[in-house]
């Protein structure tokens, strides 16, 4: 068995409730995700779910990543940062930034989520939302010293490194390890060249090692391996992080079956470099 990290800091969590169909029509089948079966991930996930489901990994810190549709998305950054202070967790929120017809309109949205102490930053919400936003929002992020959550899929990460080359002092956060579609050669390809693009942006850029159960349908550790050791290599133990996008990666396994799946891949590592991906750099990047 490999060896546990002394801390973990989660970097992508979803508390949700189901019973907010109005917030989560996807988890009530109001909304159709292209994810197969959702059961197992449609369930209320609260901060005592969470933990009961984490015990053993000594979770210090909690990131909530924003779920809730659209505009709903601000209102889901305002309630969980009040409920943080009762439940204890979320240490830092990553709110939404839902459609908006203009720069200012999506400006705005931004400044109402300022209002929560947590708040850290912002990821689209919305179907059609383009993996990059305008750079008049990207200003607005660097200047409030907010980050961007990159949801870009495989073709979209090489274009996604240059249109953010010029925002140097904005934290990039490519989520879900650049959300491969496949587990394919070709696909791996693709995805690795869109890596080592995004990763040459520059130090501000960092990768969350997440989300690969989705595409892969598995947690072990021969499938996850090629893809985590890959952007390891790519961005650097300080500009990477661990996180287990719980509850939806439970649809392939327990969080404990995934996080030892990572403890294996960082086993060579030294212990300080395996506190940076386990819990330092998200520490850093969240400041929580």
């Amino acid at each position: 068995m490999s060896r546990r990290p002394a801390r973990v800091v989660d970097a992508h969590v979803h508390l949700w409730d189901p019973a907010r169909t109005d917030w989560y029509p996807y988890l009530s089948g109001r909304q159709q995700l292209d994810m197969g079966d959702v059961t197992a991930m449609a369930r209320r996930f609260d901060v005592a779910t969470y933990l009961a489901e984490s015990a053993g990994w000594n979770v210090e810190k909690v990131v909530n990543v924003a779920a809730a549709t659209g505009h709903h998305s601000v209102e889901e950054t305002l309630e969980l940062d009040r409920r943080a202070d009762v439940d204890g967790h979320p240490d830092a929120i990553v709110g939404g930034l839902p459609p908006a017809a203009s720069v200012a309109e999506a400006i705005k949205a931004i400044d109402r989520q300022m209002a929560s102490p947590r708040f850290r930053g912002v990821r689209p919400m919305g179907p059609a939302a383009a993996a990059v936003p305008a750079d008049g929002v990207l200003r607005a992020l660097q200047e409030r010293g907010l980050l961007f959550e990159l949801m870009a899929r495989t073709d979209q990460l090489a274009p996604a490194a240059t249109r953010l080359a010029a925002f140097d002092e904005l934290v990039v956060v490519v989520e879900h390890t650049g959300w491969p579609r496949t587990g394919s050669p070709a696909e791996f390809a693709e995805w690795a060249a869109g890596i080592d693009a995004l990763a040459g942006v520059g130090g501000n850029v960092v990768c969350k090692l997440s989300g690969l159960a989705m595409p892969l349908g598995s947690m072990a550790v021969e499938v996850l391996r090629p893809w985590l050791e890959h952007a390891i290599g790519a961005f650097g133990v300080d500009r990477c992080m661990f996180a287990s996008n719980f509850p939806v990666d439970g649809m392939h396994g327990t969080f404990d079956e995934l996080f030892s799946t990572y403890a294996a891949v960082a086993e060579a590592l030294d212990d300080e470099s395996r506190d940076k991906l386990f819990a330092a750099n998200a520490e850093r990047v969240y400041r929580c």
